[in-house]
């Protein structure tokens, strides 16, 4: 799942960028249906394959997906995609594209529009940014083939389906030195070996905020596994809320539970997560929704299920007279929790690709990964962006370092992917009944 899916346009900036407008008034509007329209997955997990549906994709290598299926990635089961000769990367040593514009499609409210800006100042270009709410909506779009982008912010689990759909092409990483700039693991990331296809986007965690002033206890000061159990206090009923997204809420069931596979296909272990829910329903009556960036800050919430660039922002949406450092975001400090990472790729459409290479480029340069956080509140994967650096800009509150991540988070976290049609279709159903309690 994706903290902007169903996000509605007007996210405040952070401290010291200018203002924005008002906030949106609802973080989701949906859950997501699948994940991803229009592939079937295979059963199995850790390492499952998913099958291609439709016809074979014209000049692969075999004439299509392999023959057990597209590979699923997993961290311990990392996977290079294959080039196909009729989709190859771009040539060396051209000219960017003259009195061009060029057109990207991401996430609404995810980029600063200063960054592009700045970009085709550059490169003597204009552009035309487009926007969806969730992946299974830009995905629809793009299959039809009626859209004309150049650069797309997907997400690790439809990777497979652009690679062998050739919706997206290879990359000729001599147009992106700029990778140097970011983490090593990302020159390597096991949904993308070589980085073939993407460049990383924007990185996140999903962990439990709180209002210091009226929850006096620290999970800081406790074990790790308390984190997880924190919502489940029948002495904060009515002031808890967890987000409204399956896989995060039964991801957080789970953990509490003490399991860490967040892509489980164990029936029993979804039934447990889905009735451990059911609990916390009873115990707090508790709200589910994504607006943990607005609740927390403005009191509504006391204990709020979180994403890490949400809480970054607290600042923004404080009530009058009152501190930021009342709020507090905790993420377990040996890593060991949800985080994800979006991706930027080249669509193999693009009618500007060499511009398409340079924007991923110029998104991994340090400064500019600094002015897009100053708009987005979620860091890039980039060297020197560290939380005492984003501290010391006046760009975070001290008492929010522990909304960044660090690459430690991205080699011992977990994280959500793609699960089979069948185990997606358990954690659905212990979703509906926990949110039906």
């Amino acid at each position: 799942m994706h903290p902007r899916e169903g996000w509605t346009p007007g996210r405040a900036r952070i401290p010291g960028a200018a203002p924005a407008a008002p906030p949106g008034q609802s973080r989701r509007a949906f859950l997501r249906a699948g994940a991803g329209a229009g592939i079937l997955l295979g059963a199995g997990g850790t390492g499952a394959l998913l099958a291609a549906c439709g016809s074979p994709s014209a000049g692969s290598p075999a004439g299509g997906p392999p023959s057990g299926g597209i590979p699923l990635p997993r961290p311990d089961h990392p996977v290079t995609w294959p080039i196909f000769s009729g989709n190859p990367p771009l040539k060396s040593g051209l000219a960017p594209e003259r009195n061009a514009t060029l057109r990207i499609y991401n996430w609404v409210a995810y980029i600063n529009e200063d960054v592009i800006k700045a970009f085709c100042k550059k490169y003597g270009c204009s552009y035309e940014l487009s926007t969806f709410n969730t992946m299974d909506e830009a995905m629809a779009k793009l299959r039809s083939g009626q859209l004309n982008f150049d650069v797309f912010f997907p997400t690790i689990d439809v990777l497979g389906e652009l690679v062998y759909g050739k919706m997206i092409q290879p990359i000729n990483h001599s147009y992106v030195p700029n990778i140097s700039q970011a983490w090593p693991d990302f020159t390597n990331p096991f949904y993308d070996g070589g980085w073939r296809y993407t460049v990383p986007y924007t990185i996140y965690t999903t962990g439990i905020a709180w209002r210091k002033d009226f929850v006096h206890e620290d999970p800081y000061g406790k074990p790790d596994s308390y984190g997880w159990s924190m919502p489940w206090q029948a002495r904060y009923k009515n002031k808890v809320a967890i987000l409204d997204d399956y896989r995060e809420g039964i991801s957080l069931a789970l953990m509490k539970n003490g399991i860490f596979n967040l892509n489980t296909t164990d029936p029993a272990q979804i039934r447990a997560a889905g009735s451990a829910l059911v609990d916390l329903a009873h115990l707090t009556n508790v709200h589910i929704d994504n607006n943990d960036y607005t609740e927390i800050p403005g009191g509504q919430v006391w204990i709020h299920h979180a994403w890490s660039g949400d809480i970054a922002t607290a600042a923004s949406y404080m009530q009058k007279g009152v501190s930021v450092d009342v709020v507090g975001y905790w993420f377990p400090p040996d890593g060991r929790g949800p985080v994800g990472n979006d991706l930027i790729t080249v669509l193999s459409g693009a009618q500007n690709p060499v511009l398409a290479h340079l924007f991923q480029n110029y998104m991994l340069d340090f400064h500019n990964a600094v002015e897009n956080y100053t708009y987005t509140g979620y860091m890039q994967p980039i060297t020197g962006i560290t939380p005492q650096f984003l501290v010391q800009q006046k760009l975070l509150p001290k008492t929010l370092m522990s909304t960044t991540v660090l690459p430690s988070y991205f080699r011992r976290g977990v994280m959500e992917l793609q699960l089979p049609v069948t185990a997606n279709s358990l954690w659905e159903q212990a979703w509906l009944q926990a949110k039906s309690a």
